[in-house]
This record gives C-alpha cells, structure tokens and sequence, in this order.
C-alpha cells in the first residue's frame, strides 16, 4: 500500500490544490446527521490552509446516477464544513466549466471552495478522461484524500491522478498507515473479527485473512454457517447451506496457515426477530427448532476476551449478532469494550471499519478508544480482501512518472 507521494504542508503555499474528499454525511431534513467524516476531513486539511494552500474540494454526494438531481446537492455539506475547519467555505454550484476555473483561479492563500457533486456528472463514474480534464483545471495539485473512495476508478479518483502531480492527502496517508500496520505488519498474535450476515460476501475475505493473522474469530449470521458445517443444529437461524463447501474450503485453507478459527460456544436464541424478543441462552446443540440464533453467549464473550487479550493487533470487521437490537447487542458491546479497554492499556492495537462496526462501537461508546476505526465501507472490505484500489493504483502510478 506504499509507493506513493504525501502531500506536504511545508510545499504548498499559494498552490491551488484540488482535492477528493469523501463528505457524503448523512443529511436529514437538509441537515447533517452525523459530520464524523467532515470533521476527519478537516481536521487534516486545515493544516495545509493555514499554510497557506488555495484549496478546491471534489466530493461525492449519493448515487444520482450522472444526473443534475438537486435532491443530491451537496450544498448542505457547506455549513457543516465551514464549522469544523472554523473559516467561510464558498461553494460553486459546479466543478467544470470557465466560471469553476475563475473561482478557483480567485482563490486566495488559505481559502477554501466547496464544489458541487461530482456525480452529476455521467463522466466521473466512467472515468472520463476529458471530464477529469475539466476536474484538473481547478489545481495545479491533485491530492486524494477520500480512502473511503478509493476503490472506485473513477474520474476524481483515478483519471486526474495522471493530469496533475499527484499526491496522498493526510487522512488517505494516515488511513493507509494504520491498515497496513495492522494487516501487513501486525504485532503478533494478530487476531480478526469477522462478522456479518453472510458468508457469501466476506469468502475473499476470510480466504484473505487466514493467511495474514494468526485467529480469525467468526461471528453474527455467518457463524450459523459455519455451525451448520460442523453438524449444530441452528434452528430457523439465518444461514446460507449453499455455502457449506466454502466453509471447509475456509478451514482447510486456515490449517495450512496454521490460523485458528473461533466460533461461538454458545449462543443466545430468539423466538422473533425482534427487540427483546423472547430468548434463551443454551450451548451449541441447544437451539430449538422453532429459534433463531441472535447472538454470541457469555461463554462465548469469555473465550473470545481471552484471546484479545493475549493477542497484540485485532482487525475488527462485522458485529458478532444482532447488535441493533437489545439483547442481542450483548456480545458485540461487551467485546468491543474490552478491546477497548486493552487499548487504552497500551497492550492492544486495535483497528476497525466498516459500517455496521463502527455503528457498533458507537453504540458501545468506545469508537474514540480504538487505535483507529475507518469510516470507509466498501473500501475497507476490498483492502480486507487483499484487493488493489485503483485510487491508491493511480497515486502509484502518478509517484512514477
């Protein structure tokens, strides 16, 4: 995940910069409901303003399908925006055209512009060559700095990258720094969580993962497969049977890397998907027909504790139940505070993304306690997968040539 060039704040005086955020918040009510990422993105950007950098921001805002959608305005992103970096920020209800080259031209030392979605656009999903010409013409410097993007190849993301010189932003070089440490170059034990629904959807990561860290602890509805394989009955759990093979396939793959896989050693089962839904806690041969498994148990909380407790580095991505419903929250909440707490103690690097995850430690009040937690989704999970991203591609490409 290295070979490519950081931007540095001591450079960057006068220069017109245009940058890729990712500030696609969630707004309610023409409001943002959550500004984590708008704040993470300013809190790296505004060194480079204060150094005086004339600083354009491309963003993505949706899925408006390369079409003027008013109802994806990016507008109510600029308030939020000029609050956490604590200066005005203009916005220009475009990113192409001469009057978008004339209001970055116009820029001055240390101001800040805000564009208009990027995917208003039918040239930026297709990576463009021409439309990421128009992009280029608003910096004299590309700098990327939306990791949770990067695996998209698209214009603002790839195509620019071969237009201007090139570099990492400060949240992209820290994303990237603390994944790799993690996932590379783990203090040893390393230990994975993996939860989720399905199987289906983390295989490559899994497959990924037991080649890199010495446990993988598997939990949420993907864990009701793998019990399934090994001949637990799961009741009307959710599970994918079709996966079965994947799953020996899965084992058989963690014995040659010598990585042990954990499951839950006993689980909590409900009658109805529902919040506080009549529910028993029993040991893996004890869920009855007509229940579905909702959780990890208090054996299972113990076992896994132990583990994170020997262990130096926990990559966590997936919550280990039906976190969003009470009781079935219990084992991600009560897990994810231990890791914490190992963090805290200095014993423990812990790393963890994806939505849902960081929803979970949210709710568990102790995302600020890991050692970092990604906001990125999509781009998390393929990096997990061991995948190249074509924005981090670019960058190499760009430090090259």
């Amino acid at each position: 995940m290295s070979g490519f060039r950081t931007i540095n704040v001591n450079e960057v005086a006068g220069q017109r910069l245009v940058v890729r955020a990712d500030l696609n918040a969630p707004v309610q009510n023409g409001k943002v409901s959550d500004a984590t990422r708008i704040k993470r993105f300013a809190a790296g950007i505004k060194p480079l303003l204060e150094a005086g950098a004339r600083v354009t921001v491309l963003s993505h805002f949706g899925r408006p399908k390369g079409e003027r959608n008013m109802d994806f305005t990016i507008a109510p992103i600029v308030p939020e925006l000029a609050e956490a970096l604590g200066q005005t920020v203009s916005f220009l209800e475009d990113c192409t055209g001469e009057a978008a080259v004339v209001a970055s031209n116009a820029l001055t030392n240390g101001d800040v512009m805000l564009c208009e979605n990027v995917r208003f656009y039918p040239g930026e999903e297709a990576n463009d060559a021409s439309f990421a010409g128009e992009l280029a013409k608003l910096g004299d410097i590309y700098v990327n700095d939306a990791f949770s993007a990067a695996h998209r190849a698209h214009a603002s993301t790839a195509a620019i990258a071969a237009l201007l010189p090139a570099f990492a932003g400060p949240l992209m070089a820290e994303e990237i720094a603390a994944l790799t440490a993690a996932l590379e170059d783990p203090k040893r034990p390393a230990v994975a969580v993996v939860g989720g629904a399905k199987v289906s959807s983390k295989i490559s990561v899994l497959k990924n993962l037991v080649g890199k860290v010495d446990t993988v602890v598997v939990g949420g509805g993907m864990a009701n497969t793998f019990m399934l394989a090994d001949g637990h009955p799961i009741g009307k759990s959710l599970c994918e049977e079709d996966q079965v093979l994947t799953v020996h396939e899965i084992r058989a793959l963690a014995a040659k890397f010598g990585c042990k896989i954990i499951l839950p050693v006993d689980v909590v089962c409900a009658y109805d998907f529902a919040p506080n839904a009549k529910n028993i806690t029993t040991d893996l041969d004890g869920c009855p027909d007509d229940a579905m498994i909702l959780d990890a148990g208090p054996k299972s909380v113990e076992v896994v504790a132990e583990v994170f407790a020997n262990s130096k580095t926990i990559l966590w991505n997936g919550p280990m139940g039906a976190f969003e419903m009470e009781p079935f929250d219990m084992a991600t909440i009560a897990l994810a505070k231990v890791a914490a707490a190992l963090t805290k103690d200095g014993t423990l690097a812990s790393i963890a993304g994806g939505g849902d995850t960081v929803a979970a430690l949210n709710v568990a009040g102790v995302a600020q306690d890991f050692t970092y937690v990604s906001t990125a989704g999509g781009a998390f999970l393929e990096w997990l997968e061991g995948k190249e991203l074509p924005a981090i591609a670019a960058l190499r490409r760009a430090a090259v040539n």
